[in-house]
């Protein structure tokens, strides 16, 4: 199925930058997602309404669907599954790892890691509105910057895009944030007091002294019966692949400042095995404790997001 489907977006990305209409332009992705969806093996699913009925005289109004309307000459409701089918929770790491690659602008067709989770996030928030589902946000680097529980309603939506919005704001490179991810994930385990979709936006870049505790982490989620899917955010060519030439750099620790000086080729093979040994280890792990991990290469858009998140719901209901 995933060999099959297509993506049609609407959207030139080299042209969205962090100073577009963060909704708008969310609104507009997924429509293109559904668009592609429709043309695809997948046109079954519908991402709004289940199905039509006749408006019967004395109910509200609010869910009339008046371009039907126009075309039939008669009144139909709109019939959702739900009023509200989950609670779903997004999780962004905002620690300075999560802001390379560094460029002097960003646009959807070059992000960087916050740059790609912020456009993530509020595209599948637009499906979580137009499923009825309640929203809650938390934004955590060093401590938890932000947490709010899920709600519904127009106003709280508003106030979560306006959050994700002040993360795009251009902040300065000497800003170090260093990555918590470990103790964030159990205080937001704990601070989530209904059973929700949690979803995490993360490089999950801690020491690897700490990867068994940040995988126990995770763990706490699924012990407090939440569904937990993982997007593993990171820059395949650079991160994955180290695709630097074969010439001396000076590498960054963006989270501590700390520099060394290297000529590529001497690192190249024991840091690719180091790196393929960890998304092994992440792999395996999720799997044994039912977490959905799936890795992110931020220069491959959204359907890498947004389908298997379609995918999960279908096979929840």
């Amino acid at each position: 199925m995933l060999q099959n489907f297509e993506m049609e977006y609407t959207l030139d990305f080299s042209k969205i930058t962090q100073y577009d209409n963060l909704e708008f332009v969310a609104k507009q992705v997924v429509e293109g997602f559904i668009t592609g969806i429709h043309k695809s093996p997948m046109h079954g699913f519908s991402v709004e309404f289940a199905e039509h009925r006749q408006y019967n005289v004395g109910e509200p109004t609010k869910h009339i669907d008046w371009k039907l309307y126009a075309k039939t000459d008669k009144l139909f409701v709109k019939c959702y599954e739900e009023e509200t089918n989950l609670r779903c929770h997004l999780v962004i790491d905002n620690s300075s790892s999560m802001y390379f690659p560094i460029q002097n602008q960003y646009s959807l067709a070059s992000p960087n890691k916050i740059f790609f989770s912020i456009y993530a996030a509020a595209a599948l928030m637009q499906i979580f509105k137009n499923q009825r589902d309640a929203i809650g946000l938390s934004v955590f680097s060093d401590e938890l910057e932000l947490h709010t529980q899920a709600r519904g309603g127009e106003s709280h939506q508003k106030m979560i895009y306006r959050e994700l919005e002040k993360i795009l704001q251009p902040i300065s490179n000497e800003v170090r944030k260093k990555s918590m991810v470990t103790d964030t994930l159990h205080r937001i385990a704990e601070q989530i007091h209904r059973r929700s979709l949690v979803v995490i936006f993360s490089d999950m870049l801690e020491s690897q002294s700490n990867t068994e505790e940040l995988l126990l982490a995770l763990q706490h989620l699924r012990h407090n019966k939440h569904e937990v899917i993982l997007f593993h955010t990171y820059h395949k060519q650079l991160e994955y692949d180290f695709g630097f030439e074969n010439r001396l750099y000076k590498f960054i620790d963006m989270e501590s400042g700390n520099e060394i000086k290297i000529h590529s080729n001497q690192i190249r093979d024991y840091y690719k095995a180091a790196i393929g040994d960890y998304f092994k280890e992440l792999t395996l792990k999720c799997g044994q404790y039912q977490i959905d991990v799936f890795p992110a290469d931020i220069t491959k858009g959204f359907d890498q997001i947004l389908l298997p998140y379609i995918l999960k719901r279908q096979e929840t209901t």
